[in-house]
């Protein structure tokens, strides 16, 4: 497993388990000055923001074509790749302990305060909060209650795809971050190692990126729904790709307060074991964010 402590890190952290400190060796090159490299693709306009039934800011994430992957980065961010997506809403933040244990009824957080992300989560757990979000506000559950198994068509909660996260992380870039290539300007835009303190931090207190989306490079790693495969990048085709059929672990986005700048790009990848034990090696880290499809979604059209 990969798992995002310090790291997530590198693709031999997966295979090691605790080789963390293989991490630093993602980041070289990624601290020279900044550019006009560091300027968006495109420049995406004002975020659409709506609010759902149950108080949660969400984003109106554009149908549109991007780069994913790194032809850069570890061995399993390769080879980048085109992917169109079709539109979809994400969470403005990662979900806050207020808003599971509204739902849930119950704080598994280990560092407790109701405006930091929810953490110490495992896989199931963040996707059965997806369903009870879908039921609190009328709409079709995407996960089946017994085997987990998601239904993307339905019009309820769910975790976003692993091409969905890196597609709204990105925002329209093309660096090593959602702000450019410049790792000395993360502690603008993320809570991570160097200056979280050992902690998380309350959700949108950083730089949000371009689609104004808050801490996705940082404060707690972040659950996808796909099944993690090392060399998926070199067979993944078509749009709104969904991961390998099988596997033994989920996939995990985005860096968190225990990890390194490296961890934190934008391709990064990471994965875990999802039904290990909420108080395991490593869930103190791990959040999360929902997305849900969007009405007369079309894969590969223009983004705004």
């Amino acid at each position: 497993m990969k798992p995002p402590t310090d790291p997530p890190g590198t693709r031999a952290v997966r295979r090691s388990g605790l080789a963390v400190a293989m991490l630093a060796l993602a980041l070289a090159g990624g601290c020279g000055d900044a550019d006009e490299s560091d300027a968006p693709a495109s420049e995406p306009g004002e975020p659409n923001v709506i609010t759902t039934g149950t108080g949660i800011k969400m984003v109106r994430i554009p149908a549109g074509h991007f780069r994913m992957g790194d032809d850069a980065g570890e061995a399993d961010e390769k080879p980048a790749h085109d992917v169109p997506l079709s539109a979809f809403h994400i969470d403005v933040t990662e979900v806050t302990q207020k808003s599971y244990q509204a739902l849930m009824g119950r704080n598994p957080a280990k560092f407790k305060n109701p405006d930091h992300p929810v953490e110490r989560l495992s896989w199931p757990a963040a996707v059965k909060y997806c369903n009870m979000r879908s039921l609190r506000e009328g709409l079709t559950p995407c996960y089946d209650p017994a085997t987990l198994a998601c239904d993307g068509s339905a019009d309820g909660y769910r975790l976003p795809t692993e091409a969905e996260w890196e597609y709204a992380c990105r925002a329209g870039t093309t660096t090593a971050y959602s702000f450019g290539t410049d790792a000395r300007k993360l502690a603008a835009h993320a809570w991570f190692k160097q200056n979280a303190g050992k902690t998380t931090h309350p959700v949108g207190t950083r730089k949000p990126n371009a689609w104004g989306l808050y801490d996705m490079h940082g404060n707690v790693a972040e659950w996808a729904g796909d099944l993690y495969g090392e060399s998926f990048y070199a067979t993944a085709a078509g749009a709104d790709p969904t991961g390998p059929a099988s596997g033994d672990e989920r996939v995990l986005r985005g860096g968190s307060w225990r990890t390194s700048a490296a961890a934190c790009r934008s391709a990064a990848r990471f994965s875990e074991p999802p039904g290990l034990a909420d108080v395991c090696f490593g869930y103190e880290a791990y959040g999360f964010r929902c997305v849900r499809r969007a009405p007369s979604a079309t894969a590969g059209g223009a983004a705004k």
